[in-house]
């Protein structure tokens, strides 16, 4: 295992992601203790000393049954990271009942890394408020030794994730995103990677593998990529991608299985950064995927033709670009809760089909239809 710096620490390159981990009788809500058990055991002696849960994974069961693997251990031996459930805006109201008890059930005294977690649309106004005092708060367990490190995890765009860091920057020291070969251009985590880079703020990964799907394919890539490396897992060229990508720090793997740890754990064994061409391949092969026929997808360039000429003042392109990850990704939570920031009248309902932007757009988009079917399918 090799290991980068963080301040006056080393953490393992490889973390242990706890929102996947395996469940009894396919139940998300039921982990399955002695297979965690198993898992946790295998990662702290082959290197790993980097965990990380959250109060809604599993059903509200990830902090228990990781805190019950890790409990054998001396805390100096390890570190355990957990978030704030912003997700939910009720938790506003309940900010030291929920801190005290994550203690409790990941049996610590203290956490090593805790988030603002999933800063985005829905819920930045709320992490923004002086008056709810959340800030403050865990400042005040960082003082009393309850927190060693602060940080936090955003799904939200660019313009948001630059809301929260332009508030908090002064106490943030770490931030964990999205980030894959796949989302470097489709979710614009390109630019989030190039924001944090300017301010010199660590990176920490999350969805590397994109649930899972770039560890089953180089998405049509495999044969070229196999002449730099025929050895190389699907898995393999999406971390190799990861570790190429200035200022990541941490990369996360939400491992749901004994053999998916092993086999991660075997390529973490040193860094292993492509080069230009097999970058250049991966995301090549990313934007064939995200944009080709059978994606779902529009190919809007974001050049905004199509606001000026909207009566509705819609943002058109961040409407599509929410399109485009609900579509592809076949549902999931980003779309719905962006979404749910918008004002009634803003959201793709409030289209009226006059075809004014359709008209405008170089891409030839037929926007009211794709208003339509976005309505459609987010009910």
């Amino acid at each position: 295992m090799y290991y980068n710096d963080f301040q006056d620490i080393r953490l393992s390159g490889l973390g242990m992601g706890c929102m996947r981990l395996p469940v009894i009788d396919g139940d998300d809500a039921k982990p399955d203790a002695a297979a965690v058990q198993e898992m946790v055991d295998y990662a702290m002696a082959n290197g790993i000393n980097y965990y990380d849960t959250a109060w809604g994974y599993h059903g509200g069961n990830s902090e228990t049954v990781l805190g019950q693997a890790l409990s054998k251990y001396d805390h100096k031996d390890f570190y355990i990271a957990s978030k704030f459930p912003g997700y939910d805006l009720s938790n506003f109201d309940h900010i030291e009942e929920i801190f005290e008890k994550q203690l409790e059930k990941c049996q610590v005294e203290y956490f090593d890394f805790y988030l603002f977690h999933n800063v985005c649309e829905m819920n930045i106004d709320k992490y923004l408020d002086d008056e709810i005092g959340l800030a403050d708060y865990l400042l005040r367990k960082k003082e009393e030794g309850k927190i060693k490190h602060l940080g936090f995890s955003c799904h939200g765009s660019l313009e948001t994730m630059h809301r929260f860091i332009k508030k908090y920057w002064r106490i943030l020291e770490f931030c964990q995103i999205q980030l894959n070969y796949l989302d470097f251009e489709f979710q614009d985590a390109r630019s989030k990677v190039e924001e944090l880079n300017n301010i010199s703020m660590p990176i920490w990964v999350m969805e590397g593998l994109r649930g899972g799907k770039l560890a089953k394919s180089c998405l049509g890539a495999e044969k070229i990529l196999a002449k730099s490396n025929p050895d190389y897992t699907p898995a393999n060229w999406a971390f190799g991608f990861l570790e190429s990508v200035p200022g990541v720090t941490m990369i996360l793997s939400g491992m749901s299985d004994f053999e998916q740890l092993k086999q991660n754990i075997e390529f973490f064994d040193e860094k292993k950064p492509l080069n230009d061409d097999d970058i250049a391949t991966l995301l090549t092969a990313a934007h064939f995927e995200t944009t080709g026929k059978n994606a779902g997808t529009v190919p809007c360039t974001a050049c905004r033709y199509c606001t000026t000429h909207c009566p509705q003042g819609l943002d058109i392109p961040r409407i599509l670009s929410l399109y485009n990850e609900h579509s592809y990704s076949g549902g999931g939570f980003i779309a719905p809760m962006a979404l749910a920031a918008f004002e009634q009248d803003k959201l793709p309902s409030a289209c009226v089909g006059c075809g004014s932007c359709a008209k405008v757009c170089p891409q030839q988009i037929d926007i009211p239809g794709v208003m339509k079917k976005f309505t459609e399918m987010i009910g």
